[in-house]
């Protein structure tokens, strides 16, 4: 799964996940914003259609580690080739828990993904600031998350801190939260979001020129 269209980078790299989640609003009534997140590189944006994995609570019984481990699980949600996109790490209840870390996570790399987004813990944040890819999650984790949880599926739709992520489905994060976009309305939400900059710029210079309303007030959202 990949960026089909160039474009939406450009576009992308002119607004922000406050910009986005006001764009997707205007369209639809449901949470689609994740916040609270970190990252070892917080200046770099995360944008491209997602992959999935979803975890399971460990058990080697019903889940016998030579089938359901991080690289079959990964190789299987990037099985046409995974540039650009970004993987998602659901954790199903587990945040305190290391989905993955710096040796892991660099199939990204290796892959040409955009990045990698969970709602749990990542390791080795100084390894994985040296990789080209974003990553945000929920903070740092010093400790081996394989005893808590396992990987399970891929490539099926995930809940991430309350957020449905669909396969395909666009995932924008930086500094400040992410933001999940419906594939089908990526470029219409990009674009409104770009309005949003538009009229908040206008809003503020007519504040800051005393450019006020009927009611005494300049127009703000």
């Amino acid at each position: 799964m990949t960026t089909e269209d160039p474009e939406l980078g450009v576009l992308a790299h002119q607004v922000s996940t406050a910009d986005i989640v006001d764009a997707m609003g205007r369209l639809h009534r449901h949470r689609c914003h994740l916040v609270d997140l970190v990252s070892p590189t917080p200046g770099r944006l995360l944008f491209g259609p997602a992959v999935t994995i979803s975890y399971f609570p460990s058990c080697e019984v019903a889940l016998p580690p030579d089938r359901y481990n991080f690289g079959k699980l990964f190789d299987e949600a990037v099985s046409d080739g995974g540039m650009g996109s970004v993987l998602v790490l659901a954790s199903n209840g587990h945040p305190d828990a290391s989905m993955a870390g710096g040796t892991k996570l660099s199939r990204l790399a290796h892959h040409n993904l955009a990045g990698v987004l969970t709602d749990a813990r990542l390791r080795d944040f100084a390894e994985l600031s040296t990789y080209g890819f974003a990553a945000y999650c929920r903070g740092e984790a010093v400790h081996w998350g394989g005893d808590v949880v396992t990987p399970f599926e891929a490539n099926r739709p995930v809940v991430v801190n309350g957020v449905a992520v669909r396969p395909g489905d666009y995932v924008f994060a930086d500094a400040s939260g992410a933001a999940v976009i419906p594939h089908v309305q990526v470029r219409t939400v990009l674009h409104g979001a770009i309005s949003v900059v538009s009229d908040d710029a206008a809003t503020a210079k007519a504040l800051l020129d005393g450019d006020q309303g009927r009611d005494g007030s300049a127009s703000e959202r």
